[in-house]
């Protein structure tokens, strides 16, 4: 348990960030798995529409710090190239 004022606020600030993060990811996982949905349908048009929502958020991520940038750019490959391969 924090004893310090100074540990306290960290505490309290941390939980915050904790939910809001949460949220965020959840955000993106979302848009992910929208993506994998119009994949699996073999629907082109909408698996391409979905990928090009799925993108900046995907970015925002990264620069909100709930991804590593070479995390988001392999999602981002795989999805295009999944994308891509449908007939």
């Amino acid at each position: 348990m924090a004893n310090t004022p100074q540990a306290k606020k960290r505490a309290r600030q941390n939980e915050r960030r904790f939910a809001v993060n949460k949220a965020r990811r959840s955000r993106i996982r979302t848009f992910l798995r929208q993506v994998e949905e119009a994949i699996e349908s073999g629907d082109k048009e909408a698996a391409q529409t979905a990928l090009r929502a799925c993108q900046p958020e995907l970015m925002r991520g990264v620069t909100k710090g709930i991804f590593h940038k070479n995390t988001a750019a392999r999602k981002m490959s795989r999805l295009t190239s999944r994308v891509k391969a449908i007939a």
